[in-house]
C-alpha cells in the first residue's frame, strides 16, 4: 500500500484536494439554493408552494449521475453553454459544481423544512403581530432557529454530498473517484487501491460527522 501511495502521492493530493474544492463549492450553493426553496415551500403564496415542491420531488427523485450527464452533455455539448470557461476540465468542473448544488439543495430544503415545523406558531403570530413581513418573519425568527434545529442532518447532508462527488468523475472530472479508476487500471492491485481511497474519504467525512456532532449539542434549542 505505501509503495502505490509514494508512487502516486501528487496525483492522490491532487484529486483529494479536487473532491474538496467541488464539495465546498457545491455546499454552499445547495445551501443557498435550498434555504430559498425552502422559503417558498413555507410561503403564504401557492404557486410558490407549488414551484417549491415540484422542486423537491423532481430532483430528489432523480439520479445524480443523469443530472450532471445532462449539464455536461446537453447544456454544455449540445447548447453550448460554457460558464465562461474555455478549458473543458474547467467548463465540466464547473458544471459539477451547479450539478452537486441543484442535487443536494432538495435535500437541504427537506432538512430545513423540518426545523421551520419545530419552530413553535406562537412565535410566527407574534412576529406578524408587531407587524413583520414573511419575509422578515422567516429571516429574523424562523430560519435561524431552524438551522439550529437541523445543524445534525445538515451535517448528514454534507457528508453524503461529499460522497456523491465521486459521480463527477462521470463527466471526468478528475477528483478521488476518476484517479482510483485510473489507478485501477494501471495497478494490480484493486484490494489495495479500494482501500486507500476508502481511508481517504473516512479521513474526509469523519471530521465533519464529529464537528457538526459537537455543534448540534452546543447550539441546540431547548423546547
Amino acid at each position: 500500500m505505501f509503495d502505490i501511495i509514494s508512487r502516486y502521492q501528487d496525483e492522490l493530493l491532487t484529486a483529494f484536494w479536487m473532491t474538496v474544492k467541488i464539495t465546498a463549492l457545491s455546499a454552499v450553493g445547495a445551501l443557498v439554493l435550498g434555504t430559498l426553496v425552502a422559503a417558498m415551500r413555507v410561503s403564504p403564496v401557492p404557486v410558490a408552494r407549488w414551484v417549491g415542491t415540484a422542486y423537491v420531488n423532481i430532483f430528489r427523485n432523480t439520479p445524480l449521475t443523469l443530472i450532471l450527464v445532462f449539464c455536461s452533455v446537453g447544456l454544455y455539448s449540445s447548447l453550448k453553454l460554457n460558464l465562461g470557461a474555455t478549458a473543458v476540465d474547467q467548463i465540466n468542473f464547473r458544471w459539477a459544481i451547479i450539478g452537486l448544488s441543484v442535487y443536494t439543495g432538495a435535500f437541504v430544503c427537506e432538512s430545513l423544512r423540518a426545523g421551520v415545523n419545530t419552530v413553535h406558531m406562537g412565535q410566527s403570530e407574534a412576529g406578524r403581530s408587531l407587524g413583520l413581513t414573511f419575509t422578515q418573519n422567516l429571516r429574523l425568527i424562523v430560519l435561524p432557529q431552524a438551522f439550529r434545529a437541523v445543524i445534525a442532518p445538515l451535517g448528514s447532508v454534507l457528508i453524503a454530498l461529499t460522497k456523491n462527488s465521486t459521480v463527477a468523475s462521470a463527466i471526468s472530472v478528475a477528483e478521488a473517484a476518476y484517479l482510483m479508476n485510473e489507478m485501477i487500471e494501471n495497478e494490480a492491485a484493486i484490494v489495495t487501491v479500494g482501500a486507500i481511497f476508502m481511508i481517504g474519504f473516512v479521513i474526509l467525512t469523519l471530521p465533519t460527522g464529529l464537528l457538526f456532532g459537537y455543534l448540534a449539542k452546543r447550539w441546540e434549542v431547548a423546547r
